[in-house]
């Protein structure tokens, strides 16, 4: 069996309630005949706590434009976290460019040791307990999708051990 791709996992943004967060802001320049043409860049990420999440970079002439377009973003980029209680299943290290997060299940009751960037994205995720390192380039976009991608690639346990299962009985 195949695992789910990044779209299936994809999850429709109408059954949630989301909250968002803004990650970061950046103030960009367009040189053009006139002069400089400034403009915004805005990461921003949404999830509903309970085990979904999305990220999107909205561009614009304006901030609350740039938040809006990257909240509209982020709901059509919806991922499904799998939880284990109030952490994750098992330790991830996920990388995206030069920056690394490295993602560990702790105990009940330890918090969310985490960056802000790592700790925008967890917190929306839902996951209450979590140790996180944040290895390389601190640049938030990078981190934020790294980080993505680490919750990405986390497997259920007990889906795992049902595939598992099912091959060795055919």
């Amino acid at each position: 069996m195949v695992a789910p791709s990044r779209q299936q996992q994809r999850r429709d943004s109408s059954e949630v309630q989301l909250t968002e967060r803004v990650v970061k802001i950046r103030r960009v320049t367009k040189v053009v005949k006139g002069g400089r043409r400034r403009g915004f860049s805005v990461m921003v990420v949404v999830g509903d706590g309970e085990g979904h999440v999305g990220m999107g970079l909205g561009k614009a002439y304006a901030v609350p434009d740039a938040v809006r377009k990257g909240v509209t973003i982020a709901k059509k980029n919806l991922i499904t976290v799998p939880l284990k209680g109030t952490t994750i299943p098992h330790q991830i290290m996920a990388r995206h460019c030069a920056s690394s997060v490295l993602l560990k299940p702790a105990a009940l009751g330890t918090g969310v040791i985490a960056g802000g960037a790592v700790r925008a994205v967890v917190e929306l995720a839902g996951i209450r307990d979590i140790l996180t390192k944040s290895i390389g380039s601190s640049n938030a976009i990078n981190v934020v999708r790294a980080t993505i991608d680490g919750l990405t690639q986390l497997k259920d346990p007990t889906e795992e051990l049902a595939k598992r299962k099912g091959v060795r009985q055919a």
